[in-house]
């Protein structure tokens, strides 16, 4: 069954260099770099590996401890236009201080290993002492990186961070990737044990509910255990934490995840949702199937296909709900038309099933689960070597691949190497002359014989004599 990825956190006073080192790590340009403090307002999150091991990167806002601005001097007597007294200025500088905090506090809570980066070119700072000793009273692992140690001079002067009190400070250069692997192997050392035995032997379907807020997560999650378990409110940002409901159906273990509601990166506010927000990313990370629900009112929205682009990064099946149907108003045309809209809207989700239901009424809910276990014995489906590569050869023959003779794309047998997700491997003369287009052919034809409902598909290509 899936295994949560664990998450490093990347934590700091603004302008180190977090959204740089981040950006190297994740090994693409995901975060945006400038030289202005507080660049990074809203938290970005990326796959890395590293000797073996997946994890998930956080790159954080920074915490700056005196960064609340001071109310103004002398008696305010009026706010003047779009002005604040002095008053209400230390209150929200009061909150401010809090709010960065609180952010410190769950991020700390939240990873498995936290990086602290400092500024070896600016030395140590006060700020930086703030962070650390914040940083000294949890009992996760904590790398101290120095980064801007672009020389050998800066390189020995990372001796000064050892005042942190944080064990051997690892001087980096973010920018031109110097020191990293150093890192990568702190990082990696100081993860849990992978525990992939103990995941093997767990049977446990996990089925996450996903979506935006305030789409009737908590709801269909109390139908679907025939009780009030969880909190229902139209309060969008009701559940702030995954949720965990282990619940016995038709003799097979099954844990529901009710997750957070998952806004637009340029919505997701301070504090605690922020981190509720990470809480929905490790939950599609342990995941096997997600329940994506989508509003009948809204339809789809950018945010929805956000959130099944998260779905799909971490190669999950899918099921999309389309919930409080009854609040549609339906002739006999109207579900295939709200079918057509889902396929057009959610192109890269084409072969998941989609169920309308009302999960206040209760209509269809008692085909959800049904629906995702069914998607779940897709997930696992193993086709023999043989069957394979006889679809293989009909494949080809009904449409061969382009090209001149000499530079043609040519295969020579293809085996089907794994479930959770259902991969399969081709071995060619050349695969740099796969082109878009033919995988995607390849893939049609195996879900056309196979079905494979919900699941995505793994298609590798392997050039003749590459192992790995």
């Amino acid at each position: 069954m899936s295994q949560q990825k664990p998450i490093v956190a990347l934590v700091g006073r603004p302008n180190v260099g977090k959204s740089t080192l981040f950006n190297r790590l994740v090994g693409q340009r995901k975060a945006i770099v400038e030289d202005l403090a507080g660049t990074t307002r809203d938290r970005l999150y990326g796959d890395a590996d590293w000797a073996g091991r997946d994890f998930i990167v956080v790159d954080t806002g920074g915490l700056d401890f005196d960064a609340a601005p001071p109310p103004p001097a002398g008696p305010s007597r009026s706010r003047g236009e779009g002005g604040v007294t002095g008053f209400q200025a230390g209150v929200a500088s009061r909150l401010f201080l809090r709010e960065i905090r609180e952010q410190a506090e769950i991020a700390i809570a939240e990873a498995e290993v936290i990086v602290l980066l400092v500024d070896g070119e600016a030395g140590l700072t006060s700020a930086d002492q703030d962070v650390a000793a914040l940083l000294r009273r949890t009992d996760k692992p904590v790398i101290l990186a120095v980064n801007k140690a672009d020389n050998q001079k800066r390189r020995s002067e990372a001796v000064e961070f050892y005042a942190l009190g944080l064990g051997d400070p690892i001087p980096v250069s973010a920018l031109h990737g110097t020191g990293t692997g150093d890192l990568l192997d702190a990082i990696v050392a100081g993860l849990p044990p992978a525990e992939v035995e103990a995941e093997a032997e767990d049977e446990t379907i996990k089925i996450a509910i996903l979506g935006r807020p305030n789409v009737g997560k908590s709801s269909l999650l109390n139908k679907l255990l025939g009780e009030e378990r969880v909190i229902v409110s139209d309060v969008p940002g009701t559940t702030r934490d995954a949720i965990d409901m282990p619940i016995q159906y038709e003799g097979l273990d099954v844990v529901l995840i009710d997750t957070a509601g998952i806004r637009r990166r340029g919505k997701i506010e301070g504090g605690v949702e922020k981190y509720s927000f990470l809480r929905s990313l490790k939950a599609v990370s342990r995941a096997d199937v997600c329940l994506l629900l989508i509003d009948a009112v809204d339809m789809v929205t950018a945010q929805d296909a956000h959130i099944a682009g998260y779905i799909l990064e971490e190669a999950k099946s899918v099921v999309v709900i389309i919930n409080k149907w009854d609040l549609v108003e339906k002739d006999t045309n109207t579900m295939n038309e709200y079918t057509a809209r889902v396929r057009n809207e959610l192109k890269f989700l084409d072969y998941v099933p989609v169920l309308f239901i009302s999960a206040k009424s209760g209509q269809r809910v008692d085909k959800v689960l049904p629906l995702a276990l069914q998607v779940q014995e897709e997930r696992l489906r193993r086709i023999s070597t043989g069957e394979v590569n006889r679809l293989l050869r009909e494949a080809v023959a009904k449409n061969p691949p382009k090209g001149a003779q000499r530079h043609r794309l040519k295969f020579y047998y293809a085996t089907q190497a794994g479930v959770d997700p259902p991969t399969f491997v081709f071995f060619v003369n050349d695969r740099t002359l796969v082109h878009f287009s033919y995988e995607r052919y390849l893939e049609n034809t195996i879900r056309e014989q196979y079905g494979f409902l919900g699941t995505p598909l793994r298609l590798v290509f392997r050039s003749r004599g590459e192992k790995g």
